[in-house]
């Protein structure tokens, strides 16, 4: 039987299953614990924040559990993992243990930097959290309505990108847009064309862009956001669990940026995505759903809307009961 401390915490070091490469070390409590065996992905408890976080939940870059082994005491684990993203330390690195200590006490850095934090970890609460993977409204929130608006919001985004992933698979190009635009799998075209609607539901928070009102369009042009995304996080063959859209769009719901800063993000998002890497496209889907929850908040809008406006559409066309 595992022995937690007395503060009730377990030391945990991550290994890369592939490589034996040491990730990072961190803490569970007996509930961190319980979630990761649950998921199959690693959950932690956070001293500083005393919370749980799950790992990647911000920045997509997640690890999925393969094995995880007793020290002789039972007083702490190895977990081997696979990591999904270039980078399993936050400040952007492979590894946390990217110095080396050298005899007259420096440090040498032998990793390559592989992301920006800055730009990851935009929020201001995710910068000085001192976990930069928290996700404040999942792990964090006291509120049964947020709890469950955040578990609403999930299930419509997994059987919304489950449509996605089923046009696909199955080619109906004949009679769906959508399947032949993932047959082809141009990536810069899907950018392109969500670099359009970035900038249309950013026209429509500042009144330049307008159909019928400010709560409907954010609502329209949040779906059509969110329609090119999936479009791309399905055309690279990320399983929703790598990208974990509904986390973003709360998080971005809950943040409130300035004009200046949405536009910063945006052009962030792009960046990213443009660069077409694993690890950087999962920071340029978090950033794109982030924006349609701050478009959400910005209206006065659920920021479940857009994917129940979209759900709609799909029981219309008989994709969905």
């Amino acid at each position: 039987m595992l022995k937690f401390d007395r503060q009730g915490l377990l030391p945990v070091v991550i290994q890369d299953d592939a490589t034996s490469e040491v990730l990072m070390v961190a803490f569970m409590n007996a509930e961190a614990f319980y979630l990761t065996r649950e998921t199959g992905y690693t959950h932690f408890f956070s001293r500083s924040r005393n919370t749980i976080w799950r790992k990647g939940e911000q920045s997509g870059n997640v690890q999925e559990v393969r094995s995880i082994f007793v020290n002789c005491e039972e007083t702490s684990l190895l977990i081997k993992v696979m990591q999904h993203g270039d980078a399993a330390c936050h400040t952007g690195y492979r590894s946390c243990y990217y110095r080396r200590l050298m005899p007259d006490d420096t440090y040498e850095t032998i990793g390559e930097r592989i992301f920006d934090p800055k730009i990851v970890y935009s929020s201001s609460q995710a910068r000085t959290s001192g976990h930069a993977d928290v996700f404040p409204i999942a792990m964090d929130s006291t509120s049964e309505e947020e709890q469950r608006k955040l578990e609403k919001l999930e299930a419509e985004m997994r059987q919304l990108y489950g449509v996605y992933l089923y046009l696909r698979d199955n080619d109906m190009s004949e009679e769906s847009n959508t399947s032949r635009l993932l047959q082809e799998r141009s990536h810069s075209y899907l950018v392109a064309r969500l670099a359009d609607e970035l900038q249309e539901l950013a026209d429509v928070q500042s009144g330049e862009h307008v159909h019928t009102g400010r709560e409907d369009d954010t609502v329209l042009e949040g779906s059509q956001v969110g329609y090119w995304l999936l479009l791309l996080a399905a055309t690279d063959n990320f399983r929703y669990d790598d990208f974990m859209p509904h986390a973003s769009i709360l998080s971005g719901y809950h943040e409130q940026y300035s004009e200046g800063k949405a536009i910063e993000l945006r052009q962030d998002c792009l960046n990213l995505l443009s660069a077409h890497q694993t690890t950087t496209l999962a920071q340029g889907l978090h950033l794109g759903f982030a924006l349609i929850g701050w478009a959400c908040a910005e209206a006065g809008v659920s920021p479940l809307a857009p994917a129940e406006f979209d759900l709609e559409q799909m029981r219309r066309k008989g994709l969905v009961r």
